[in-house]
Formats: structure tokens, sequence, C-alpha cells
């Protein structure tokens, strides 16, 4: 392996990291609402918890076509170093907080410094690494994702009964800052001459960012986006509740099933991206490939209805795992199926357009979860209608989500593509 390519797939292990560390900063409050002392301080029920643990993505959402013009025009490095120093002294400032005000203040903040991270990765992946690793690449960046959950629940569980709720939000972000040393030494600032470079050689010209919402791939993206993330954001946001309330586990036991489950999903998000890589290096479309995994993912991710319907804990803990291991076939494909299906367009701009619709689930989860369990007592209705959701994905990534249906980009006349 050759110097640069060290150097790539080293950044693309420090984007990796920077997921991991937003995803411990954001699910700190998940862990924190399962506790009994940091609801008793807040005297929080079960609708505000809901509504609590959705504040974060009321901003981050509607941030993410913004934030992906923003790394469209001004690059990936500096606006993710800044992102990560904002977000990491929001989370400190938490362990402050002393009314619910304040917390739900503290998330919009939040969701305003991470707003850059995903449409900012996936940008620098677009430029940096080809299509038969990307995949792969696309793949342990969203592993990021997965393992942040499965790290920050027992850790932030463990700093919770060791230092407090207050200690606990304190160090995990300060912690955080230690990501940006090695960032600004190996990160150039030179996606955008990449870009540039790229459409100099190319015979079509780029995609117009308006053309996308004119043809239906783009809504099938982001129905199956909305759906796969929906149960993301259940199992974010309530899973450690669900484990607490319905099953009544220790906080220490329901923070490593947490983690075992999150841990499931991130290992095969990096195992099915490579998978789909080997298949389509051997010549296999790509679309088909990489919807295929989508929709295996999103039918594995349904099951978790059969856990809570069974009235069985073990078979219930079993089912937790299984499903989010099994939306895991989903996590590299449905991402790096948007870059395939889009050539040439505003890839910061698109991926800010996926991801708005990936985290408007993460407002909607968490508030109809909450307002379920308060009006039924019990976990079931929420799953039903996490099932219903998924099986809408899968629909939608079968009839829409397909290459006829995608934007084409328009030929170069000859000398527009050697740059005259």
């Amino acid at each position: 392996m050759d110097a640069i390519t060290k150097r790539r797939w080293t950044i693309v292990g420090l984007l990796c990291l920077a997921n991991i560390i937003a995803y411990v900063d954001r699910m700190n409050l998940s862990v924190a609402v399962a506790a009994d002392d940091f609801k008793g301080f807040f005297g929080l029920d079960d609708a505000q918890r809901g509504y609590l643990n959705s504040a974060f993505f009321w901003t981050y959402a509607f941030l993410q076509v913004p934030a992906g013009y923003f790394t469209d025009r001004f690059g990936v490095k500096w606006p993710l170093a800044i992102g990560l120093i904002a977000w990491s002294a929001v989370s400190a400032l938490t362990g402050f907080a002393n009314t619910v005000t304040q917390l739900i203040a503290l998330r919009l903040l939040l969701g305003i410094g991470e707003a850059v991270i995903t449409p900012g990765s996936l940008r620098w992946i677009r430029f940096n690494v080809d299509e038969k690793q990307r995949g792969a690449a696309t793949g342990l960046f969203f592993a990021g994702a997965k393992f942040g959950p499965a790290v920050a629940s027992p850790l932030a569980a463990w700093l919770l009964l060791t230092y407090g709720w207050r200690g606990m939000f304190i160090l995990l972000g300060l912690g955080s800052l230690v990501w940006l040393l090695p960032w600004l030494l190996l990160a150039k600032d030179d996606d955008r001459q990449i870009e540039a470079r790229q459409q100099r050689q190319s015979t079509t010209a780029p995609v117009p960012f308006a053309r996308v919402f004119s043809t239906p791939a783009i809504y099938g993206i982001i129905i199956g986006t909305f759906a796969y993330n929906y149960f993301n954001y259940f199992c974010l946001t309530w899973l450690p509740a669900y484990f607490r309330d319905q099953w009544k586990l220790s906080l220490s036991s329901m923070g490593w099933y947490t983690s075992f489950s999150f841990s499931g999903m991130a290992v095969v998000a990096v195992l099915a991206g490579a998978a789909a890589d080997r298949l389509i290096t051997r010549g296999a479309d790509p679309i088909r490939v990489r919807k295929a995994f989508t929709v295996a993912g999103l039918l594995a991710a349904s099951t978790e209805v059969i856990g809570v319907m069974s009235g069985n804990r073990d078979i219930a803990l079993a089912f937790a795992i299984i499903s989010l291991t099994g939306l895991g076939l989903a996590t590299a494909n449905y991402w790096a199926l948007t870059q395939t299906l889009m050539p040439g367009a505003a890839i910061g701009r698109i991926a800010g357009v996926q991801n708005f619709a990936s985290n408007l689930s993460g407002i909607v989860a968490p508030i109809v979860t909450g307002q379920l369990v308060s009006m039924t007592g019990s976990y079931e209705a929420p799953m039903q209608a996490v099932m219903v959701l998924l099986l809408l994905g899968v629909a939608a990534y079968i009839f829409l989500v397909r290459s006829e249906y995608a934007p084409k980009a328009a030929a170069l006349q000859p000398q527009a593509a050697a740059g005259d």
C-alpha cells in the first residue's frame, strides 16, 4: 500500500472516529433520561423525555442542506474542525444545566454544531475514494454512527454511575477535542480542486441541483432514508429506556445490551459495504447490488417487533440485537447508492437532502414513541409503527429507486470536455 493510499484510508478512519464522537455526544442524553436521578432532578415524564430526545434533530435536520452547501462552497477540512469544536463545547456545557429549557437550548445548539459531519464526510469520500471502494469507505464512516452508540451506552452509564450525570456530560464533551490534532495534520483542503479537475475531465455536464427533484428516484431515496432512520433513531433515543422500562434491566445491563445491538450493526455495515464493492468489482451492476443489500437490511430490521410482541424478555433482547445487526446490511449501501445514481450532482447538497430526510425521522420518532408509550404503557405500538415504516421503505427502494428514474447528465461538446 503506497503512502497516498495509507493517508486516504487514515482520513476515512478519522471521519469514522468523528462520527463516533458525534454519536457519543448526541446519545449521552438517551442514557441520562433512563436514569432515575436525572429524571427526578428535571421532573421528566414519558412525553417530556420524547420531546427532549427530539430537540437535537430540530436544528440538525433542517441545517443539513445549508451544511451541504457550505461544504460544497468552502470545502471539508475547516468546517468539520469548527463544527467539532462547537459541538464538544455544547456537550460539556450540558453538565451545567439546571432546567428543562436549558437542556432543550443546548440540544438545539448541539444540532447546529454537528450538522456538518455527514454532508462534509460524504463529500470528502466522493472526491477521494473510487466507486469500487466507496462502499467500504462509506460503510466505515457510517459504522461510526453505530460504534458511537455502542461506545456511548456502557461508557456513559459507567461515567454516570461513577461521576454523576453532570460529570458524564463534561468528560465526554471535553474528551472529544482530542480528534482535532490528527485531522488538522492529515486532512488537506483540496476537495474543491479535485471536484473542479473531475468536472474538466468529464464528458458529461454536472446535473443541476434543481433537476434532481424532477425525478422519482430522489423521492424514493427520501422515503427509504426516513424509514431506515425512523428505526435507527427509535433505537438511539428509546432503546435504553425500552430495556429499562419494559424488561427491567439494570442501568449497567441496559448499557451493554444497547452496545451489543449497535456493535453488531457496525460490523455488518462495514462487511456489507465491502461485500457489495467486491461484487461490483467482479462486474455486477452497482445499482442492483447496493439496492439488494438495502432492501435486505430494511426487511431484517422489521423483525424487531417480534421481540416485544412475544412477551418474553430473552426473545425480545435477542431480536433487539438481530434487527439492528441486520439493518447494517443497508447502512453503507443506501448512502453509496445515492452517489451512484446522482453522477455529477452537488454531492454535499444531495447528502444534505438525504440526511435531512434521515434526521426528520429523528424529530418524529422520539416524540411519537414517547406519546405512544404514554398512551399505551407499552412499547408494542411504537414497534408496530417501526415495522410499517420499514416496509414502506422497502417498497420505495423497489419501485422508485431505479436507474431509469434517476437524473441524467447531459453530454458535453468535445471542446467543452477538453476545457475550452
